[in-house]
């Protein structure tokens, strides 16, 4: 079995070949029925019901006040409304569903132990995946056999996500391995992750984060559809606020740690999210602090003197 060994090794896979990480513990559910998109379209922030099948997008449920419950991917692969969240969301995100469906025509179904994730990222993936059709925009989604293993293709920002049946997993695992793949861990993705910037429930983000803060606006909310839960506060902050705090990076004068507090003069202006060291930029951090810890500023990281600079997101200009 192909195993990258060492961070940096991990780090080149990810970046120049084909990196497989299994992602099997995120939650997953299906809907099915006649109303599935219409009252998706009302219980979370982005466009469900423009999705054709082969397409899908990135969302996130709230609150009434416009607190994030959780986000979630949702894709139309024409048979089903398939959605995956993090494991932290996926309770919140079935009582909604689960309370909210009352008398519309929408089942539910459980997949989180029925199926396995296996992301593959790096240029070589799609070669792996064997996804030459599958369409280049991020959320396209189609079936494919490899090694004959059925599958569900989904493309990310970063490279193909393979679903498929969980008693079949140890079959993909190995097929995608011989097709190129070398496992990686968790934490060695969780670099590239960073390094461009996106935000992870439960990590920078959680039930006190409204989308504008974490700087997810832009792919996560349509301003066009009609109403949703907590539609009122994330409109009135975009057309008409400031957000009070925002999603940063932070370049580190020495390796950080998750939850560590952030200071700007006497004043704490936030806590570390995920904190990495790139082998190509050093210590880097991603953190919501508040707004007036603007780019450029340095702050100190704990009681212990270190310090972080604000920085610009993604992290290519540092």
């Amino acid at each position: 079995m192909a195993l990258a060994t060492g961070l940096a090794g991990e780090y080149r896979v990810l970046t120049e070949g084909c990196a497989l990480v299994d992602r099997s513990d995120r939650g997953k559910l299906a809907l099915t029925g006649s109303d599935a998109k219409s009252f998706l379209q009302g219980q979370t922030t982005n466009d469900v019901e423009a999705l054709t099948p082969g397409r899908g997008c990135y969302a996130a449920f709230l609150t009434a006040k416009g607190k994030m419950l959780g986000d979630l991917r949702v894709i139309d692969s024409g048979e089903e409304l398939w959605l995956d969240t993090e494991r932290v969301a996926l309770q919140p995100l079935f009582n909604m569903i689960n309370a909210y469906k009352l008398a519309a025509d929408v089942v539910l179904h459980k997949r989180t132990l029925e199926q396995a994730l296996f992301s593959l990222i790096g240029p070589q993936a799609r070669v792996v995946a064997g996804a030459k059709g599958l369409g280049a925009g991020e959320h396209d989604n189609g079936t494919a056999e490899i090694r004959g293993v059925a599958a569900l293709l989904v493309a990310t920002d970063t490279g193909v996500d393979v679903i498929c049946a969980a008693e079949r997993a140890h079959e993909m695992r190995a097929a995608l391995v011989a097709g190129g793949a070398e496992e990686v861990s968790p934490a060695a993705a969780e670099m590239l992750r960073v390094e461009r910037g996106r935000p992870r429930y439960g990590k920078e983000m959680d039930e006190a984060t409204i989308p504008q803060e974490a700087g997810i606006n832009d792919r996560a909310v349509s301003f066009e559809k009609g109403c949703y839960v907590g539609q009122e506060t994330v409109a009135r902050l975009h057309y008409r606020g400031k957000p009070n705090r925002r999603l940063r990076g932070l370049a580190l004068s020495e390796p950080g740690s998750d939850g560590e507090e952030l200071w700007l003069a006497e004043r704490a202006v936030g806590t570390i999210g995920t904190a990495v060291v790139s082998p190509r930029l050093g210590p880097i951090a991603l953190a919501l602090v508040r707004r007036e810890a603007a780019p450029g500023d340095t702050l100190r990281v704990a009681a212990e003197g270190r310090s972080a600079m604000v920085v610009e997101l993604p992290f290519d200009a540092v």
